[in-house]
């Protein structure tokens, strides 16, 4: 069997699978007992598009019936399986999976999305938002650390309204405390949550908790409340800034990363020098730049006053030079600083030496003695560039629980915290 897990975020994914699926037909004719299964956004989105294109493809299936592709499976023994749903069975965690890492795990809270981007194409394909219930949540975290697992990334397409269909509010903060108190995990990330939901009892909670980690990823997408309007963000300018100060208050050293869009339709120069002002303001520490594509089933799409290829380009890539610089004069800060780093494996630049992660979600290339991975050793940062960090030395084993240098760096309210925080 290959199956193709599809996206249908950005158009080149299109591209992908079916030239992919071109290549297959080759195999497929070579060997007829091949199942080719093509499931994910992209099946959601396309449905009887990929039968058409590819007739040889045994299985599609979309975004809500993941657990039905055994059964579809012995129904390809007879015939191409064709399903796709409009509302999810089975919640995708409580799907048995094979981790490929064993000490980190991403944990699903929340599937589909509520908001109406102009630009997006996830509430098509994904539906709305339907939370899973804490409590499942919190025991799966506790099966996955019980199984040798030490970091969790959860995972919604808009975290901070995840419980809001469960009990009329948003339930993240209690979230976080309720897997601060699970023994022996030490690290919690998530990803993504929307500004305009972005609320000060999440802050407080980052702040506050021992294991979630001083790193925020805020998607600001564009610069200039007329773009963020007719991208329909919900939020301005000065409201995102507002919320970038409010956790910089909280979190003096958090990390904070961010998703922009060059050259959405009737973006002006003007737009665009917004864009870099408000860049040059918050002092990223990465973010992740997109050039614009009309994606079907999306309002933009249909907008007029889409920017020529070639000024997009243009803006890209002066984005991406002025992002470099200011990460390069980030990642300065770090500079002799002593960093907890998660031992990932052997690094891509060098496989002699090891990569690991620290808790603001920098990249450090290090040497070390033997060190299995999700192991924790302690570095002392000796050089820094743009988008990674090293250790020229010898990093050693962690000491204790927590780096005494990051605990240091919250900033505490005064307020009780939870049973298991610093």
């Amino acid at each position: 069997m290959v199956l193709f897990n599809t996206c249908c975020i950005r158009e080149n994914a299109d591209q992908k699978l079916y030239g992919n699926l071109g290549h297959m037909k080759a195999l497929k004719d070579v060997r007829p007992d091949l199942r080719i299964v093509v499931g994910g956004c992209l099946a959601q989105k396309d449905k009887s598009i990929i039968q058409q294109r590819a007739p040889y493809v045994d299985v599609v299936l979309g975004t809500h019936n993941l657990a039905s592709l055994p059964r579809l499976l012995r129904e390809a023994e007879t015939g191409p399986a064709f399903e796709i749903l409009e509302q999810t069975e089975v919640f995708p965690s409580a799907l048995p999976a094979r981790r490929k890492s064993g000490w980190h795990a991403w944990v699903s809270i929340s599937i589909g999305c509520n908001n109406s981007c102009t630009f997006c194409i996830v509430p098509s394909v994904r539906g709305v938002e339907v939370s899973r219930r804490t409590g499942d949540i919190v025991s799966e975290v506790q099966e996955l650390v019980a199984d040798g697992v030490v970091e969790i990334t959860l995972l919604g397409q808009n975290v901070n309204s995840y419980g809001r269909d469960l009990d009329g509010t948003p339930l993240f903060a209690k979230l976080l405390r309720a897997l601060d108190r699970v023994d022996r995990l030490q690290r919690v990330r998530f990803t993504s949550p929307h500004p305009k939901d972005f609320r000060m009892d999440t802050v407080e909670a980052m702040a506050e908790c021992r294991t979630v980690c001083e790193h925020i990823h805020l998607p600001v997408q564009a610069g200039s409340d007329r773009v963020l309007k007719r991208m329909k963000r919900a939020y301005t300018r000065k409201r995102y800034l507002d919320k970038v100060q409010m956790v910089r208050d909280a979190l003096p050293e958090v990390a904070i990363s961010t998703d922009i869009i060059v050259g959405f339709p009737g973006e002006t120069e003007a737009d665009f020098q917004e864009t870099l002002t408000l860049v040059e303001e918050v002092q990223y520490d990465s973010a992740y730049t997109f050039q614009y594509s009309p994606r079907p089933m999306t309002e933009a799409a249909t907008y007029g006053g889409q920017v020529p290829k070639e000024i997009v380009q243009e803006r890209y890539e002066r984005l991406t030079s002025l992002q470099d610089a200011i990460s390069f004069r980030r990642n300065q800060r770090h500079l002799d600083a002593i960093e907890e780093v998660i031992v990932e494996g052997p690094s891509k630049k060098d496989p002699a030496r090891l990569s690991g992660r620290t808790r603001t979600n920098k990249l450090v290339h290090f040497d070390s003695g033997p060190a299995p991975e999700g192991s924790f050793r302690t570095v002392r940062i000796s050089k820094v560039h743009p988008h990674f960090l090293e250790d020229s030395g010898r990093a050693f084993l962690r000491a204790g629980a927590q780096a005494p240098v990051l605990a240091a760096r919250r900033r505490t309210s005064g307020e009780a915290t939870c049973s298991s925080c610093n």
